[in-house]
């Protein structure tokens, strides 16, 4: 009797294959995490123009809005760049949630566990399930401002929000949670993917380096909108004016005035 025949009459042939849509899942999360860190990290280096003047904040906003391509500002295109990642982050969330513990039982346990391995990337992983936790409710906030309300972006708006609107430790909490946990996935992302031979402590001071290469810009950078902030909350709801039009205004008011006198 061949092997063939025995596995047929011990209904070993009935089982069913093993699924791959666990795999699959799985890779949409990592290409999901990917692209939101690497958005991240432009959106930093954007709010981060006000570092380099008002100005500068002001045409980086303008060009996200059409203004140089169009003649004029379009909100709604940043509408749909912020509607495209917030989908993206929703997809990424539900594929997470897979791994998450689902009740308080379940969290104690692997924490017990984790707190008696000592093992550096089992503890990374908690935090980043604390920080993915704290992100589906901050993030998805921070998303819907940005929506519906993307005219309040620009120098003295964003600023206002942070001082005026009382919403810098939402920002400063915010902040924290998503560098922690893009650095984490990031570094994860590498072991699994990428380089699963190198040298852990490697990845790991280049992960901590990264980190806190962003959470000193998004200090600093929070640090500068809350003093403009300050400094413009007397008026309050005003939009910027950049240098350039303001003295295109003024140029035209002493034409305009040279002009009415020569009449």
């Amino acid at each position: 009797m061949s092997s063939e025949t025995l596995i047929i009459q011990a209904g070993l042939s009935e089982r069913p294959r093993k699924s791959r849509w666990p795999a699959r899942l799985d890779v949409l999360q990592s290409l999901s995490g990917l692209f939101l860190a690497l958005f991240m990290w432009g959106h930093m280096f954007f709010v981060a123009s006000i570092l380099l003047g008002k100005d500068a904040m002001w045409t980086i906003t303008k060009f996200f809005e059409g203004y140089y391509f169009f003649d004029k500002s379009h909100h709604w295109l940043v509408s749909l760049v912020v509607a495209f990642v917030a989908a993206v982050f929703i997809v990424h969330a539900a594929m997470a949630v897979r791994k998450f513990p689902i009740n308080f039982r379940q969290l104690s346990v692997y924490r017990a566990h984790a707190k008696s391995m000592r093992h550096g990337d089992t503890t990374l992983w908690i935090w980043q399930v604390y920080t993915g936790f704290a992100m589906f409710f901050m993030a998805s906030a921070h998303l819907y401002q940005m929506m519906v309300w993307p005219q309040n972006i620009g120098p003295y708006g964003s600023s206002d929000r942070m001082w005026s609107d009382g919403l810098w430790p939402f920002y400063l909490v915010l902040l924290l949670a998503v560098e922690l946990h893009g650095g984490i996935g990031l570094y994860r992302l590498a072991v699994k993917w990428c380089w699963p031979n190198a040298p852990r402590q490697f990845l790991k001071k280049l992960k901590w380096g990264i980190t806190a290469f962003f959470l000193i810009l998004g200090f600093a950078t929070l640090g500068a909108y809350m003093k403009i902030g300050y400094e413009h909350r007397l008026e309050y709801g005003t939009p910027y004016v950049p240098t350039w039009m303001q003295q295109n205004a003024a140029q035209n008011a002493v034409q305009h005035a040279v002009e009415e006198g020569v009449k």
